[in-house]
């Protein structure tokens, strides 16, 4: 799967030397490559710098690290960050690359030591693939059954001391006892706008574009919080300062690319809109069920739960209730809407 920010990309199963750059499309340039490169999330690059040195100066491979956050954060980059620290081989996959237990069999006997294993959305892991993955943190050793029936009997591979990195966007769906095998335990959080506007500048740089600092702070504010948003946008909006004539991205030219665009100064794009729409112009505010809204949109109950929702609540723009989603006073006002509470109802004053 592709990455589109450069922050964050899961894949099929695929191994990096760690004095090799990580290629695949030309989204991956924008990818900082080491910890001082790694901008934003201070605490999580600070404690992790601190584990790698340690694992560094023993010799040893890094305790397993769990890295929980929204997808774009920048989980997966940090992955391979800690593989370059560490000066060891990375491995990737995905959870759902990993379809039957001799799957997580065939990439774990071909590791070297202190190898940097990544896989993302681990709570996706079938159990039979999650039990197997127990004893191979604990233990470093494989169950394998040979023979069947009566026959049959289990044998233990040892294999090389490796670090698990997993990574998830839904930490609740992840079962306890895998979480407790993991002795880093790392959360990612949204990134503030003067962060986002120096990730600007810096993968700016990289695409050969100049751009303006007030240009930039706009671009970082419609970004969601979420560096993969930003560099999407960024690469728009070097489209249209390059179609335009300008050697420059300056704050007009975002200005118009949003517009275009259809996103708002909070970020929200046509979809966004349309929901917070049809709760107040459909439902009176709501409350209304998930499952009505998605069909009232045309979009599936996951897509809504994962995607759009997320955002919404973070901007204050909706709140969920023991009966549905319901739109704040917020909303109303970012949609230039006239607000009114009456009783136990929000209507919509035109």
């Amino acid at each position: 799967m592709r990455d589109d920010c450069g922050y964050g990309m899961a894949g099929d199963m695929s191994i990096v030397r760690a004095d090799e750059v990580y290629t695949g499309d030309n989204d991956n340039t924008l990818r900082p490559q080491m910890l001082t490169d790694f901008q934003g999330q201070t605490k999580v690059k600070d404690n992790l710098a601190v584990f790698i040195e340690a694992a560094r100066n023993r010799g040893e491979s890094m305790d397993h690290l769990f890295l929980i956050g929204p997808p774009g954060l920048g989980k997966t980059t940090l992955a391979q960050i800690t593989a370059r620290e560490l000066g060891v081989d990375f491995k990737v996959t995905s959870a759902p690359a990993l379809d039957k237990p001799k799957d997580l069999a065939g990439i774990l006997s071909t590791i070297t030591e202190r190898t940097v294993f990544f896989i993302d959305e681990i709570h996706r892991l079938k159990p039979a693939i999650e039990e197997m993955l127990y004893i191979a943190m604990e233990d470093y050793e494989l169950d394998w059954i040979i023979g069947q029936g009566a026959a049959a009997r289990t044998v233990r591979i040892p294999i090389p001391k490796f670090t698990l990195v997993g990574a998830t966007t839904k930490a609740g769906m992840v079962s306890s006892p895998l979480i407790s095998r993991f002795g880093i335990v790392q959360r990612f959080s949204f990134y503030t706008k003067e962060e986002l506007a120096d990730i600007i500048k810096r993968s700016a740089g990289i695409l050969g574009v100049a751009v303006d600092d007030d240009a930039a702070l706009l671009m970082a504010s419609c970004s969601r919080g979420t560096p993969r948003v930003a560099n999407r946008i960024l690469r728009r909006m070097r489209d249209f300062a390059q179609v335009a004539g300008s050697e420059r991205i300056t704050l007009r030219i975002v200005r118009i690319g949003l517009e275009k665009l259809e996103i708002d100064s909070l970020g929200l794009e046509k979809y966004d809109r349309e929901i917070l729409l049809s709760i107040i112009q459909n439902y009176g505010g709501g409350p209304v069920g998930a499952e009505t809204l998605a069909i009232s949109i045309g979009e599936s109950i996951d897509t809504l739960e994962d995607y759009y929702e997320p955002y919404l609540i973070q901007c204050g723009l909706i709140q969920r209730t023991p009966r549905g989603r319901m739109v704040t006073e917020k909303a109303y006002q970012h949609l230039g809407l006239e607000y009114k509470k009456n009783d136990a109802d929000q209507r919509l004053l035109f």
